[in-house]
């Protein structure tokens, strides 16, 4: 028999321990590891921030979903990690031991790096559904004493697609207020350009952004380093391309949600070996990490090089997609390892996205994600905004139902010649 440990359960890890419980043996136990027992549907968060959702519509108490799956359930969280000994200490002094380990913590937000950032100071959030939910509070505020705007995204940032999609989302929702007008609006992203994306764009990101930026009236700041957050007022330095100051920006708001940069959980942060300085997973192909082989990462926890030399740190996001890409390859892999057999499968890194504007919106099709690309298309419409509802709908069914995947989604992909795995390798993995 093998234990099996998910730590975390939050989009990746949900889907991980679903897509793992397939791939087990009729002896072997999987546990999944999480602080509280509700899954929330993050990308809704930008809709619960000004009132289109509530969080109950997005949220799904996985208890009894996984209980219903076979699937042990520990809501205490995690301590720490002990590669060493194979085993978790649990917030409540216990300790959970396992043959096989897939991380997919996600990360912690890096609030504290910044002076007067965060919820717990001067900006709002979106990262987390309680975060959004006091970010519909100050909505509120707005809609009825209206002044400056400031949305944005902080230097280290590596999630930039919810910053966009808010900054429009907000736009939309102030029109239908009629208060759009009396509403100056900044975007401040440590970004080259807009629409990079920590991705160096894709498709023509960069002309469909700027045009719809110009379009809302959307003024913004790009190579922008937020030196500090005062109540009313951003400190902002933007540099030149070589890193050297251009021009210092003290920039009034009446709201402001600023994305943090991220860094690994402090249930990881320090295990040498397991995690880059910033705290994230090291994996190779196989989402393996190579000084504990058998641990596993997935998701935003996961170390990922930048793209490309800018001025200002630009983090490479992990979209839904390339992180089912990642679930798929490692339960193959895992499955793999308890039969006696080598790792072979290696994810796609495949992105699909689809940014809300609240009546529009921007999809990109990025084969894989990190350039060079086999596919890079974007497009926008209002079809996009009814796909997003859709897609949201249509995931929380299958948290739901216990699945990673019905028959539809797989045909759909299919025909779009969109792959989570890449071709097997015949080779050992050695």
């Amino acid at each position: 028999m093998s234990e099996i440990v998910v730590l975390g359960a939050g989009l990746g890890g949900t889907i991980a321990a679903y897509e793992m419980r397939a791939k087990l043996r009729r002896e072997d136990r999987l546990t999944v590891v999480n602080l509280g027992s509700v899954y929330s549907f993050v990308p809704s968060n930008p809709w619960v921030a000004i009132g289109w959702r509530n969080k109950e519509d997005i949220s799904i108490d996985l208890t009894k979903v996984l209980s219903r799956a076979g699937i042990t359930l520990r809501p205490e969280g995690a301590r720490k990690v002990i590669p060493a000994e194979n085993r978790i200490e649990i917030n409540d002094g216990s300790f959970v031991d396992y043959d096989y380990l897939i991380i997919a913590t996600g990360p912690d937000l890096a609030f504290d790096e910044i002076p007067g950032l965060g919820p717990e100071r001067y900006t709002q959030s979106i990262c987390q559904i309680d975060h959004a939910t006091r970010t519909k509070t100050a909505f509120g505020k707005l809609v009825e004493t209206p002044g400056p705007v400031i949305v944005g995204a902080v230097q280290g940032a590596s999630c930039y697609g919810p910053a966009y999609e808010f900054a429009f989302i907000l736009d939309t929702a102030l029109r239908q207020a009629k208060k759009r007008d009396q509403v100056p609006m900044t975007f401040v992203t440590p970004e080259p350009y807009i629409g990079h994306l920590g991705l160096d764009g894709v498709g023509d990101t960069k002309g469909l952004l700027e045009s719809a930026m110009r379009e809302r009236h959307i003024n913004w700041i790009t190579n922008a380093r937020t030196a500090s957050v005062e109540a009313g007022i951003m400190h902002v330095e933007e540099v030149a391309d070589d890193g050297s100051l251009k021009a210092r920006h003290d920039l009034p708001f009446d709201f402001s949600m600023m994305l943090p940069a991220f860094r690994g959980v402090s249930a990881v942060m320090g295990i040498e070996g397991l995690v880059n300085p910033r705290g994230f997973i090291v994996v190779d192909k196989y989402q393996r990490n190579p000084a504990f082989p058998n641990i596993f990462a997935i998701g935003v926890c996961v170390a990922i090089p930048p793209v490309g030399k800018t001025p200002l740190a630009v983090g490479v996001p992990k979209t839904g997609f390339m992180i089912e890409s990642m679930v798929t390859a490692t339960a193959e892999n895992i499955g793999a390892l308890l039969r006696g057999q080598e790792p072979r499968a290696v994810a796609t890194w495949n992105a699909v996205c689809l940014a809300d504007f609240g009546d529009g919106g921007i999809a990109f099709v990025a084969q894989p994600q990190i350039p060079p690309r086999n596919v890079n298309w974007s497009s926008q419409g209002k079809w996009v905004h009814a796909a997003k509802v859709g897609f949201e709908k249509y995931f929380l069914h299958k948290i739901r139902q216990g699945k990673s995947e019905t028959f539809y989604e797989g045909l759909a992909l299919d025909m779009l010649g969109i792959r989570k795995l890449k071709a097997i390798h015949t080779e050992s993995a050695g």
